[in-house]
């Protein structure tokens, strides 16, 4: 099992599904306790953490940095949905380097901007993930880490 939470077949369906989509939305603690939601670009690391960039100044760090707690949707136009829960930080040294090589990887356009200070890698560490496939009748609904949620 990872850092991240995921292993085996578990780890292999988010990597994929992170992947192919690119993309989700984030949900942060806002200072209130209520929940505070961006539309971004995911990349993920061999491992399953989702990474993602932000401006530090913004109100999903600040967020991150008061309560790490963090949800994220990904996918959902094609049949397929991809919930997940887990704890957030923006990583420091060797981790902050292999998360924006992660994400640059993924995102070429965007790779030059992770040497501005202004901003900041994101890394989330899966603490319970769920898979639909909702192409079929009945559905598919699968957890795949951290029992129901």
């Amino acid at each position: 099992m990872t850092s991240s939470g995921l292993s085996g077949g578990a780890l292999e369906r988010v990597v994929a599904q992170v992947r192919a989509a690119g993309d989700g939305v984030v949900s942060t603690l806002g200072p209130d306790g209520g929940p505070q939601a961006a539309y971004l670009t995911l990349a993920v690391t061999a491992s399953g953490e989702l990474v993602f960039d932000a401006r530090e100044a913004s109100r999903k760090v600040a967020n991150v940095r008061r309560d790490p707690r963090v949800a994220v949707v990904v996918g959902g136009p094609g049949g397929t949905t991809l919930q997940l829960e887990g704890v957030a930080d923006v990583p420091v040294g060797v981790d902050r380097e292999r998360c924006a090589v992660a994400y640059g990887s993924t995102f070429p356009q965007f790779a030059a901007s992770l040497a501005d200070p202004g901003i900041v890698v994101v890394r989330v560490q899966v603490r319970w993930a769920r898979w639909g496939d909702y192409r079929t009748s009945p559905p598919v609904v699968e957890d795949l880490v951290g029992g129901a949620g």
